[in-house]
């Protein structure tokens, strides 16, 4: 198997001998089967033919791209296009307009138990756009991670030297001593007050989104602090999997049906408690948390690729 595919990789019968000579050279070192084999490459890839044959692919590769997105663009367009000029006029001549304020400002204390109409509109009335956003950042991370991740299987051959440099000294500022002693006072008020921000979104501007983004600066201002080593003793890649699945798996459980019912959906008996109690609004409180659970890990995601590319330590 291994002289059929070296036969293959490299179309040459006596580089192919030379390299399985090299192969049962004990004492040869991993330096020189490197350069026997980086100079078989080098014999290989300068081959006339084989240039103007990748030059040939490569052409023929982007002409195709070319054209696939020239003609994807102009489809999406027309969509939307045709998408807009079905949509009902909107502002003070449109009765359904009005209709809809109406509804949110007269009965959304009622209907939703959140005092911030705010809130009872985005995770009540139109719960299931919510539900597409915090998917959106999902989606958003894993492309991120899929772009700067690094790791022993991305064929880095310096994933050490490039691990090592990015997490221990490049813009490393956990060893000045004011930053930890500031941190150390500051960081517990920012994550209180993000937990605040988090619970009271159903009665005050607030929420999942603003609650998260407080929580994730908190966590982001601990790793530049304090340095990775701390943050991933209790956040890891593993548990930042499960909250942020755990958290999408609840709320497409909880509001993806509307999807299907449309309207108010159906009446799910949940009590919506008293106006202005931070028990209150029914189902708002819980999907607050869940949305405040993605937004918190997907900021620290972000800052973790970018910074080391990784999230919790080495993969």
């Amino acid at each position: 198997m291994k002289e059929r595919f070296l036969t293959w990789l490299y179309g040459d019968q006596d580089v192919m001998d030379e390299i399985l000579d090299s192969f049962n050279k004990p004492d040869m070192t991993h330096s020189e089967l490197k350069k026997i084999t980086r100079a078989a490459e080098e014999e290989y890839d300068n081959r006339p033919e084989v240039l103007e044959t990748i030059g040939r692919e490569r052409a023929a590769f982007r002409k195709m791209y070319l054209a696939v997105a020239f003609i994807s663009c102009i489809a999406l367009t027309l969509v939307l296009l045709y998408t807009i000029s079905l949509l009902p006029r909107y502002g003070a001549e449109n009765p359904q307009t009005i209709e809809v304020v109406s509804r949110y400002v007269e009965d959304g204390l009622d209907e939703t138990g959140a005092v911030n109409i705010v809130s009872g509109m985005i995770l009540d009335y139109r719960a299931f756009d919510t539900l597409g956003e915090s998917h959106v950042l999902f989606t958003a991370l894993v492309c991120v991670m899929i772009l700067l991740r690094i790791d022993n299987k991305n064929q880095r051959s310096d994933y050490e030297d490039y691990y090592t440099v990015r997490t221990d000294s490049y813009f490393d500022l956990s060893s000045d001593p004011v930053l930890r002693l500031v941190c150390a006072v500051i960081i517990p008020c920012i994550l209180l007050y993000g937990i605040y921000i988090l619970l009271n979104g159903q009665n005050s501007p607030g929420g999942g989104f603003s609650g998260g983004a407080v929580l994730g600066a908190g966590m982001i201002l601990f790793s530049a602090a304090f340095g990775f080593d701390k943050a991933d003793q209790f956040f890891t890649l593993k548990v930042s999997n499960i909250i942020t699945f755990v958290s999408l798996a609840f709320y497409s459980f909880a509001k993806g049906y509307v999807f299907f019912m449309g309207a108010n959906g159906l009446e799910n008996h949940i009590p919506k408690g008293t106006p202005g109690a931070i028990f209150s609004g029914g189902m708002i409180l819980p999907l607050d948390i869940a949305v405040g659970c993605v937004v918190g890990c997907t900021m620290f995601g972000f800052y973790s690729l970018f910074r080391r590319g990784s999230i919790g330590g080495r993969l």
